[in-house]
């Protein structure tokens, strides 16, 4: 039985490693290579110099690779780069990259994207992801490992959420949300740490203990975020098991080019 749908519209210069599946009515232009084991459902429109991995699945009616809601962007050949085991719901929207930044957008692995979101330009998201209905990223966002958005999610332009915070449903981010941290309302606001998604994640109750230190360093010890920085530095020394996440938070506020959400 043949793997790709009669109807399907595929550029001969296209690359498909010969296990891919490509679904009624689909399109995918001359600039895209696709790995082995990945599904393309139906009416999905890939294009632009698009890389995607392996084992991917994409439900219908998706625009991947299409060029960035930019009014700078001049037809120059930037990127979309996918990785392996992700999920891409229906009405999904991956832009390509841009000159002004790196030239490149990408997703990591084993992400689940649900459907109608949104990743704009020169966004890169990292791995095991969860990107809840309608989340909408601006250009320029970086979203760091075990992220979850919650639906309705936005994200201003060149944030960056570290990993394994999370966002409330219809958050409203227009700064740097620091790890392990959650965000809820517009504007988004810190609501302490994701104790739920670090226990599902393994992490013992010292560990998320020690998180819970750091989060008061930085948001209730009325410190200023040098002497924030400087505190969380001192917990290394007294919380070994938990010192490489206390040096992660402390790294991340040092590294805010738009400050964090306080």
């Amino acid at each position: 039985m043949t793997r790709i749908h009669p109807t399907a519209v595929i550029a001969p210069e296209a690359t498909l490693d010969s296990s891919v599946e490509v679904g009624a009515y689909a399109v995918i232009g001359p600039h895209v290579t696709i790995g082995a084991g990945t599904k393309i459902g139906p009416h999905v429109v890939i294009e632009g110099h698009t890389t995607i991995g392996r084992d991917n699945t994409f439900f219908q009616f998706g625009s991947i690779g299409a060029a960035p809601q930019d009014k700078k962007f001049a037809g120059e050949p930037t990127r979309l780069e996918i990785g392996d085991r992700n999920t891409i719901r229906e009405f999904v929207t991956l832009n390509l990259g841009t000159v002004q930044d790196g030239g490149l957008t990408s997703l990591g692995n084993d992400n689940w994207i649900m459907a109608y979101v949104h990743v704009a330009h020169d966004c890169h998201i990292a791995n095991n992801t969860i990107l809840a209905n309608n989340a909408t990223l601006g250009g320029h966002v970086h979203i760091g490992d075990w992220v979850f958005l919650g639906g309705f999610t936005t994200i201003h332009q060149f944030c960056h959420i570290g990993a394994h915070a999370m966002t409330g449903f219809t958050a409203a981010v227009s700064q740097d949300v620091p790890p392990f941290v959650t965000a809820v309302g517009n504007r988004a606001v810190p609501a302490g740490i994701n104790s739920e998604g670090l226990k599902r994640r393994g992490f013992t109750s010292e560990q998320i203990m020690a998180i819970k230190r750091g989060y008061k360093m930085i948001y209730r010890a009325g410190h200023s975020l040098d002497e924030a920085k400087a505190a969380l530095e001192a917990e290394e020394i007294k919380s070994p098991d938990a010192a490489e996440y206390l040096r992660m938070l402390r790294d991340f506020i040092s590294k805010s080019s738009r400050g964090i959400i306080r």
